[in-house]
């Protein structure tokens, strides 16, 4: 059993939360430096064109796990699998949460050339505190938040941008909810901006 969970020797076919487990590695990877954007877009292309778990042994065998690789995630577009944390993958594609949806204290976003649109205004929130850690490669992410969430980027941009709209004044409560941004975009963006809600929207 290698490191990551998967055999080696196993033809057990492998299921979609498999090779989102997988992908997590290559996206920690990625942002840790340990590979280019060229190695990870190759890797990720080996790991969702995989049939069997043996196979996605040798994309991963030369990586460190994550701490949650072993947990199962969710596909893009479905709902947290726990209250804890949740992922949005989005590979060719594209994904979205708006309306009443309910917001994990930590949420993964991964977009690799495609898009994710996340729109806060109308979420449940977990608690005053989120956190999102983003990687885009050759994709994009827009964040929609109400005017008096504030927002903390200590993300990396790598031939790439992140445009965050400056904090509105009711950000400036001292119990306004936070958002704290994460990850990197390579050859990517990431885009968040205030918006009223409701019947004050445009």
């Amino acid at each position: 059993m290698d490191p990551q969970g998967f055999n080696a020797n196993s033809r057990l076919r492998a299921s979609d939360a498999d090779r989102d487990r997988a992908a997590s590695v290559l996206n920690e990877a990625l942002a840790e430096g340990r590979l280019t954007p060229e190695e990870h877009s190759e890797r990720l292309n080996s790991i969702y064109a995989a049939k069997t778990q043996a196979e996605l042994v040798p994309v991963l065998e030369d990586l460190p796990a994550v701490a949650d690789s072993k947990s199962p995630a969710p596909v893009a577009g479905s709902a947290p699998a726990t209250r804890h944390g949740g992922r949005i993958v989005a590979v060719f594609g594209g994904a979205s949460r708006k309306g009443a949806w309910r917001v994990p204290p930590t949420l993964e976003v991964v977009t690799v050339f495609g898009g994710a649109d996340i729109d806060l205004r109308d979420a449940i929130l977990p608690g005053r505190e989120i956190t999102i850690r983003a990687v885009s490669v050759f994709g994009g992410l827009s964040i929609t938040v109400p005017p008096e969430m504030r927002v903390v980027d200590s993300g990396v941009a790598i031939f790439g941008g992140r445009d965050v709209s400056a904090d509105r004044d009711e950000s400036g409560a001292p119990d306004a909810p936070v958002l704290r941004l994460h990850g990197a975009c390579v050859f990517g963006g990431v885009s968040v901006k205030h918006k009223e809600r409701g019947s004050k929207r445009r």
